[in-house]
């Protein structure tokens, strides 16, 4: 009787232990839902119709969705979140793991202020580094009044309006911006490579170009992996930068599917339009990072 009470209670115990891990989980998984999971759901079933956000709905099914992607114009955004990706994530990966690296073989009292000044774009709020670049981009900034400084005034025009320079100009404040995260998760992941190993390749006669390709690489695989993934969605949902720069102009050059679905959404009340822009950049988003995901975590369990 004694033996049967004990298997009882440690079962309960056992099963309190089991489901008790998700009573402190719960709170977080409520505002989850709440503000994620159901407003994602809101919109795919808001994409199906057209709707002003006033008066009455009209179901249109897959219409919305045909017209983004039958259209150039629509599909403009797109394809340039596309194209910066390579300045908010080969920029930012590359030259974070050229600074990782040098900063390693650095022996320096000011190491900890060069981290810190790298680092620092990351605490700035984007929208008040929007704002900054603007003052530096401007016709009378100090880009220009610095080029007509040193005689190269015939170099000097408005950045942002330039419709052959708004769109590097803008991928340059978000490489700016990316390349201290990327740094500084690359330099701690450089930090936790066996120093061992470093040893052994200067044994073998390797110099800094071999210890780098041979150890360092392999070493921060799933390092570079989030910061490609960190950058690739920051590329492909940006906003802030672009919208306080140059809000989509001049014309449609910097363009970009978060500003294409606020105008569609608040300037031109067509919030069917909007969602079905939002659930396609969502499905882009997960059709590009998915396999990036897969193949770093494969990587890097060898």
């Amino acid at each position: 009787m004694r033996d049967s009470r004990t298997s009882t209670g440690r079962q309960v115990r056992n099963q309190y232990m089991r489901y008790s891990g998700w009573l402190f989980v719960l709170p977080a998984l409520a505002m989850y839902a709440t503000f994620v999971l159901w407003p994602l759901i809101v919109s795919v079933n808001y994409s199906f119709y057209d709707w002003n956000g006033i008066s009455e709905s009209e179901w249109v099914g897959f219409r919305n969705y045909k017209r983004i992607l039958t259209d150039e114009t629509q599909l403009a955004p797109i394809f340039n979140s596309l194209k910066l990706i390579v300045f908010f994530t080969v920029v930012p990966v590359f030259v974070g793991l050229l600074s990782a690296a040098i900063l390693h073989n650095l022996r320096s009292r000011f190491l900890g202020a060069y981290r810190t000044t790298l680092f620092l774009p990351q605490v700035i709020p984007l929208v008040a580094s929007g704002i900054v670049w603007g003052w530096i981009y401007s016709p009378t900034g100090i880009l220009n009044q610095t080029l007509s400084w040193v005689g190269l005034d015939s170099w000097t025009r408005p950045w942002l309006a330039d419709f052959d320079l708004a769109f590097p100009a803008v991928g340059v404040v978000g490489a700016w911006v990316l390349t201290g995260f990327c740094t500084l998760l690359l330099s701690a992941g450089i930090s936790k490579i066996d120093p061992n190993l470093y040893d052994a390749a200067k044994v073998d006669g390797a110099g800094r170009f071999q210890e780098f390709r041979a150890v360092t690489l392999p070493g921060l695989r799933r390092e570079i992996g989030v910061c490609v993934i960190v950058t690739m969605i920051g590329a492909l949902a940006s906003f802030d930068i672009v919208f306080i720069t140059t809000q989509g102009g001049p014309g449609r050059e910097t363009l970009v599917p978060g500003i294409q679905i606020f105008r569609a959404a608040f300037v031109e009340r067509r919030v069917g339009a909007a969602s079905a822009m939002a659930v396609i950049l969502m499905l882009l988003i997960w059709i590009l990072i998915l396999p990036i995901q897969r193949y770093f975590q494969r990587d890097a369990t060898r």
